[in-house]
């Protein structure tokens, strides 16, 4: 009688809509306290050991931006300087001139953060919402990118910004050569089309009825429902483009033009290692601010695009 009724009771809980348990541990397990208490252990255990590995990087590099050259040479691993020189931090702002390297990294990242959300969302939006004749191929296209090393077209994409086609104009040593490149970002692209995919196209077609043109839709419809996604766009882009180095590098040989991340390792020959580290901590900042700021509707785009776990 009993195995007659299982699948019975199975299936009056699926009609009736009832989540089923799912989990490592079922719900007699967690009535038990020892269990109870284990698992929570062990996630304390897994969170502070978390948070050990991501601050200790953190925690060096302010203390060995806050110490003299012989206590980082003879105390490597100590957590405390003797003495502590927090004058350090603006010497090496004054030194290096972090000031004017800063101003130039912000101008890029900027720049290389609106045209990567300008072509993501347009991209996106003409596969997405749009959906041309030829968009199969376009969006195959940009899947082979993803597969493609940025090694390997380094020498095709120099000889581009050398001499963009058509035009006859080179943009090396100016900004448009690391904020061009930037838009040419398939993966944000593929998250953008993701999550423009889900929006309901019952509102499309009645804006279209209403009157409204593409670019309308695009505007005043996509736009304003696609923040969550916007703001893990705007982190990939920032992040990405304020620990580039090696196309920075490539394209603005000029001193005076390039960023932190080139600067940096360059005056690293001719200044003491504390003020370097000193210039890395002032360097770091910046994006752990962006994130801290913004982190909530950070976690939220996640979700919506399906990156979680």
């Amino acid at each position: 009688m009993t195995t007659t009724l299982a699948p019975l009771r199975a299936k009056k809980d699926r009609r009736s809509g009832r989540p089923r348990e799912r989990g490592l541990l079922s719900a007699h397990d967690w009535k038990r306290s020892s269990v109870r208490g284990g698992w929570t252990l062990m996630h304390i255990v897994l969170v502070a050991g978390l948070i050990g590995f991501g601050a200790i990087p953190l925690v060096w590099m302010l203390r060995a931006a806050i110490s003299t050259p012989t206590d980082l040479v003879l105390r490597p691993l100590s957590l405390i300087p003797e003495p502590a020189m927090w004058e350090n931090i603006p010497v090496a702002w004054e030194l290096l001139d972090i000031g004017h390297y800063l101003w130039n990294t912000v101008i890029l990242v900027l720049g290389s953060w609106i045209v990567q959300l300008v072509v993501s969302t347009t991209a996106g939006f003409a596969l997405a919402v749009i959906r041309p004749w030829y968009g199969g191929v376009v969006y195959g296209a940009f899947l082979v990118t993803l597969f493609v090393p940025a090694t390997v077209t380094l020498i095709a994409l120099y000889l581009t910004v050398l001499d963009l086609p058509l035009l006859g104009v080179g943009i090396t040593d100016t900004p448009w050569a690391v904020w061009l490149p930037a838009g040419a970002n398939a993966f944000t692209i593929l998250l953008v089309k993701q999550f423009f995919d889900e929006i309901p196209r019952d509102l499309f077609e009645a804006a279209q009825i209403d009157g409204a043109g593409w670019f309308t839709i695009f505007w005043r419809i996509v736009l304003p429902m696609s923040r969550p996604i916007l703001a893990v766009v705007s982190l990939l882009a920032i992040m990405s483009a304020w620990k580039e180095f090696l196309w920075p590098l490539i394209v603005l040989t000029d001193p005076e033009a390039q960023p932190l991340s080139v600067a940096l390792p360059r005056l690293a020959q001719a200044t003491s290692p504390a003020y370097l580290i000193a210039g890395l901590l002032i360097a770091s900042i910046p994006p752990i601010l962006v994130f801290l700021i913004f982190q909530r509707s950070i976690v939220r785009g996640i979700g919506f695009t399906g990156l979680k776990g």
